[in-house]
């Protein structure tokens, strides 16, 4: 049995530490059993949820000095989700979601090893219309909009699981897509602010990116 080679760190958010074990590299795979592959995963795709990426970093930083509150939380392509693990840290009601059948794998090996409850997860994809998600008050996300399709279908996915009144918080590295994307919740009644991560001595090169935030009032 091929073994995944992985890697433990830590990242600080002021005085909450968060506990990661994630792949080492992006080179990364193994599917024995071909699930990946049936869910249209490729191999050079298939490492991708499992490293940390700038723009999920930046997102966990942008949620930690945001006004959570009650809100019930969704991260969406959550990967390593690192955000869904600090806000679970500071006891936010959060749901994370990805397609790639080995995250929830990490995430629970993750929760364990910061010592807090489960997340609530669920595998579904922006296509499927089966799941039993339901609807939330703040939707966050990071690094979507791999291509052009992805708009289509994530604007389909956030109207599908959003309360009347919501939020989005989206992180984009800069892949060219958010003006389209933002046209399209329009379309939802969401209205759109593009701002820049602020401080971002956290990571080893500058963010050219935006955060992307779309709100829409009952």
């Amino acid at each position: 049995m091929t073994e995944l080679r992985l890697c433990y760190q830590t990242i600080e958010f002021g005085n909450i530490d968060i506990h990661l074990c994630t792949l080492r590299n992006k080179q990364e795979f193994y599917d024995p059993d071909g699930i990946s592959e049936k869910l249209g995963i490729s191999s050079a795709a298939w490492p991708l949820f499992g490293v940390i990426w700038p723009s999920s970093i930046v997102l966990a930083h942008h949620m930690n000095n945001y006004n959570v509150g009650a809100k019930r939380v969704l991260e969406i392509g959550c990967g390593t989700a690192l955000s869904s693990l600090l806000l679970n840290k500071k006891n936010v009601d959060i749901t994370a979601t990805d397609y790639h059948p080995e995250t929830k794998h990490f995430l629970t090996r993750n929760t364990k090893l910061n010592g807090d409850n489960a997340i609530t997860f669920e595998r579904t994809g922006w296509a499927d219309n089966d799941d039993t998600l339901g609807r939330f008050d703040l939707i966050i996300g990071s690094d979507l909009l791999y291509e052009d399709e992805h708009v289509h279908l994530l604007t389909g996915f956030i109207q599908e699981h959003s309360n009347p009144t919501c939020e989005v918080v989206i992180v984009d590295p800069g892949r060219g897509r958010k003006s389209k994307l933002a046209k399209k919740l329009l379309g939802f009644g969401f209205v759109s602010t593009f701002s820049k991560a602020e401080n971002t001595d956290y990571l080893d090169k500058a963010f050219k990116g935006d955060i992307l935030t779309f709100s829409r009032t009952n």
